[in-house]
């Protein structure tokens, strides 16, 4: 793994927030001056290929990348804002309903978040 590489590794796995690659790319500049974009997006794919990190894909929305911890996402309709939430048994569930070949899985649920939920009823008073 390359020096840039592990930058990169580094800011997805500690951040509690699901970072597009300019933010990530901000956060590494800060750490290695000399890092491009071209650089980030570069290693975002092959950090993604490689099983290291996810890429997390909402229709109208920047690609997004988080860690590889077992979790799902929420997902807003109205704002696009991407929220960990965690489903005991799905994995085991996933599993015995596919069998052994089932490798991984990626679970969106969409909803209105708070945020939208409230702005949408002051609209309507």
């Amino acid at each position: 793994m390359t020096k840039n590489s592990k930058i990169i590794l580094d800011i997805v796995n500690s951040s509690r927030d699901h970072l597009t690659a300019e933010q990530i790319f901000i956060k590494a500049k800060e750490i290695s001056p000399g890092i491009v974009l071209a650089t980030v997006y570069n290693n975002l794919n092959l950090l993604t290929r490689e099983h290291y990190i996810r890429r997390l894909t909402v229709q109208g929305k920047p690609d997004c990348y988080d860690n590889t911890t077992v979790h799902d996402h929420m997902v807003c309709n109205e704002c696009g804002t991407i929220a960990d939430v965690t489903i005991k048994d799905l994995k085991e569930n996933l599993m015995e309903a596919v069998g052994d070949a089932f490798v991984s899985y990626d679970l969106n649920i969409y909803y209105i978040c708070d945020k939208c939920k409230s702005a949408a009823q002051g609209e309507q008073v």
